[in-house]
Order: structure tokens, then sequence, then C-alpha cells
């Protein structure tokens, strides 16, 4: 299998950049909104030790953007480098951003652990997959 001609394995990245936009914006209309019903101060996000639920899950899974996925950035790169950003790998990058997607949603909306702990675990080990497909690119280059 050969590496692909563009910039395919990149696209994944730039989606799942977006959905850390998206979520920033999220938490920003929540507090803001928070704020203006009166239930926090502006001062009240300054050391943020008591961020109402409805602002915190956001935050929360802003956080969450920061930690797998930076494997999952360095792996895309990493493909791209080698060339075994072929057809396997990039599958497995949509498939890893679109579970991002999902467990955000889960986080941000009803954050119920029995959905949301599913979604990052397939991610987990969807991410272990990419991983697994660059180490054995690398040992066996040629096919």
């Amino acid at each position: 299998m050969t590496g692909m001609t563009g910039y395919e394995m990149f696209w994944p990245i730039i989606a799942h950049v977006a959905l850390v936009y998206v979520l920033y914006a999220v938490l920003g209309l929540r507090r803001d909104k928070m704020v203006k019903s009166g239930k926090v101060r502006v001062s009240d996000y300054r050391e943020n030790r008591s961020e109402p639920p409805e602002s915190l899950f956001v935050k929360n899974s802003i956080a969450n953007q920061y930690e797998l996925p930076m494997l999952f950035y360095a792996c895309c790169i990493l493909l791209y480098m080698t060339e075994a950003d072929n057809l396997i790998a990039l599958v497995l990058a949509w498939v890893f951003v679109a579970l991002r997607y999902a467990h955000a949603f889960i986080h941000v909306t009803s954050n119920r652990i029995r959905y949301r702990s599913p979604l990052f675990a397939a991610g987990y080990v969807v991410l272990g997959a990419m991983w697994v497909w660059l180490a054995v690119w690398m040992m066996f280059p040629n096919g």
C-alpha cells in the first residue's frame, strides 16, 4: 500500500480542532448565560472553584480534548511523514474524530458516563490501532 498523494491525513486533525473551537464557543455561551441569570458573578470564573455544572461539563470536555487527542495529532503527523497515511490510517483517523465528537456531545449534554465511557474506550482502541498500524508500517516498510 502506498501513501496518499495529498494532505488527507490532516483533515481529521482540522475536524478535531473545529470541535475544540465549538466547545470553547459553547463554554462562553453557557458562562454568559450563568452570569446573566445571576447564578454566578464574572469574578467567580477567576479561580473557577465552583463552576456550575452547565459550564463545568463543557470545561471538562475541553480539557479532555487535550489529553488523548495529543497522541492522535502526533500519530497523524508521523503517519504522514512515514507515508503510512493510506486508506486504513485515514479511516481510523476519521473514526477516532467521529468518536471524539460523539463523546463531546454526550459530555456537554447529559454527561451520562454510561454513554460517554464506551465512546472514550472505543476512541482509545481506535487510536491504539493507529499507533499499531504506524509501528507495523515502519517495521515492514516495503510490504
